[in-house]
């Protein structure tokens, strides 16, 4: 099984690994899409870390740029239809190399990625062929507190989640 010990980067797929998969429109045709806390406390854990986040969709929804400016995550790249020059255009921005490259996604477009990085993570809910290649799966679908709970097995892998719990154990204790 691949290790995330080199971990350094994790890029995130939208639709079905950061939301549910379900695309709202409104009688406008705006989008809407519902993002969970967790996941959002998930990716400011990692930040805080030291850990590079980046986001490569297919899709284009003002609703991720929005969210991702939220949480501090200056690498978005939307409307990816191929996925692959986008992962190797932040690879190269970036410095780092596949092992250092964690990639969850949830179906097929997500596989050019996932079968190049150094540890590909699904959610339960993604298509077989992906959780097929995923170094692991999720409890948790999409949307869901997925992403959360990969930070938190890669971060405990390597021994870091320490510090995000003694920042709050500190805080209980003054």
């Amino acid at each position: 099984m691949k290790s995330p010990k080199d971990i350094e980067l994790l890029i995130l797929d939208v639709d079905g690994v950061l939301t549910d998969g379900r695309i709202i429109l409104d009688a406008d045709g705006r989008e809407m899409k519902q993002f969970n806390a967790l996941d959002g406390a998930g990716i400011k854990y990692w930040q805080r870390v030291g850990k590079r986040i980046a986001i490569i969709t297919g899709r284009e929804s003002p609703a991720v740029a929005h969210r991702a400016a939220e949480l501090g995550v200056k690498i978005v790249i939307q409307g990816a239809k191929d996925k692959l020059p986008a992962y190797e255009s932040v690879l190269a921005e970036l410095k780092l190399t596949d092992e250092q490259t964690a990639v969850m996604g949830d179906d097929l477009p997500d596989l050019p990625m996932m079968r190049r990085c150094g540890f590909p993570i699904a959610p339960v809910n993604a298509v077989q062929e992906v959780r097929q290649v995923a170094a692991i799966v999720t409890d948790s679908p999409g949307g869901e507190g997925a992403v959360r709970q990969a930070i938190e097995y890669i971060l405990k892998s390597t021994g870091q989640w320490d510090q995000i719990l003694n920042r709050y154990y500190h805080e209980v204790h003054e």
